[in-house]
């Protein structure tokens, strides 16, 4: 079901994005894309996270991250060698990267995990109970999975942006005439052999001299670098809300100020969580809008998108189970089934859908961005469903 209803929002979306309506030019669609960036994401994340997640619940669910880490790390790595196997355009293989690497942690578990939890005979116990805690957990994994998003794949994708740009700009200059062409013979003659002398030495004294700065420069660049592009990525809105949301969660007096009936400013949450609500509507409408785009002008490779739903749907999910059967017989996790559960299905979704807010914010492999989306979100409805069997059948 969650995965149908994606898949009709952004057919609604392509059909607004046609000449025939006009409704989501580009332009709209990018200036679109910068609100759910700024406020809409912001707020979804920090309305879970502040409602459903407790400081008992960051200590007792450690495991979770270092999960997340590993879906991070078997993805990218796996289709790190596809990637040199099969040799896409250089801007493409940080998107064909964060595909494999970044799962939809988010708003495919809000839909899942309370309709496994209301059918009759799951392994899960009651339906209540199994419904709140479920959705604790996928608020905890929604968080963790927007420090990866939005710090690894934000990196990914803004690499591959700086790449597209160099690419248009190596195609610009060739296209600009020889101007010297333009010279004289006389220009192009030195006047005499102490003038060819002095200005050698002078170029090789700059040269050495450059060098030598460069060598010397070249680690606290780097260094500086680093830590730029870190705070950066971490200033990110989303990433800013999670802080936030983790920080009001974990705080009683200050989650008894916003969250609750009785809550003097639950107003406010209010606001927050009606603002959230229009995340997955908007990113799913843009990601139509581009498919228009995308069917036609896309430079993709079949291989790789097969390279990408192999990885996805048939290879993680058998490392996920692995994984978790190892860490529950070592001790590392709780009893809980639906805590396994939710392990399990870390390593089986799609990719997440902020994938195509990056691509929109750094304006790159749009196009092909959506593409993967459609066939990767097609196949998610059969492979979702079929792998949430089998991890029930184990857990049972």
């Amino acid at each position: 079901m969650p995965i149908i209803q994606v898949l009709i929002i952004s057919l609604l979306g392509a059909f607004m994005a046609t000449d025939y309506l006009k409704l989501l030019p580009s332009d709209a669609r990018r200036s679109l894309n910068k609100i759910v960036f700024v406020t809409f994401t912001p707020s979804l994340v920090f309305a879970s996270l502040a409602k459903t997640v407790r400081l008992q619940d960051i200590v007792s669910w450690w495991f979770m991250p270092v999960n997340i880490g590993i879906t991070f790390l078997v993805g990218g790595t796996l289709v790190w060698i596809a990637v040199k196997i099969l040799r896409p355009e250089p801007h493409l293989q940080g998107l064909i990267i964060a595909m494999c690497s970044s799962g939809n942690l988010g708003n495919i578990l809000l839909i899942i995990i309370p309709a496994i939890c209301k059918e009759n005979g799951s392994p899960f116990g009651d339906k209540n109970v199994c419904t709140t805690v479920g959705l604790s957990y996928v608020s905890f994994s929604m968080a963790l999975g927007a420090f990866y998003i939005w710090t690894y794949t934000f990196h990914l994708i803004r690499s591959a942006g700086a790449k597209y740009k160099e690419i248009v700009a190596a195609e610009e200059s060739r296209k600009e005439p020889n101007k010297d062409l333009e010279t004289n013979e006389k220009s192009l003659l030195l006047n005499g052999s102490e003038h060819v002398h002095t200005h050698s030495v002078e170029h090789i004294t700059e040269k050495q001299t450059k060098t030598e700065l460069k060598h010397n420069a070249a680690l606290w660049n780097q260094i500086m670098g680093i830590l730029h592009r870190l705070r950066e990525e971490l200033l990110a809105p989303p990433i800013l809300a999670a802080i936030f949301g983790l920080i009001f969660g974990a705080v009683a007096w200050l989650r008894n100020l916003i969250i609750g009936e009785n809550a003097p400013l639950r107003v406010i949450d209010d606001s927050i969580k009606l603002l959230g609500d229009g995340t997955i509507p908007c990113i799913t409408l843009i990601l139509g809008g581009n498919l228009t785009q995308g069917l036609r002008k896309a430079r993709l490779k079949a291989g790789m998108v097969i390279a990408v739903i192999c990885v996805r749907y048939i290879i993680l999910p058998v490392v996920g189970i692995g994984v978790v059967q190892t860490a529950s017989h070592l001790g590392f996790l709780p009893s809980d089934p639906l805590y396994h559960f939710v392990l399990m299905i870390q390593f089986t979704l799609p990719p997440a859908m902020n994938i195509g807010t990056m691509t929109q914010l750094f304006d790159v492999a749009q196009e092909e961005c959506s593409v993967l989306f459609l066939w990767t979100y097609l196949v998610a409805a059969i492979a979702l469903t079929a792998w949430s069997t089998v991890f029930m059948w184990i857990l049972s």
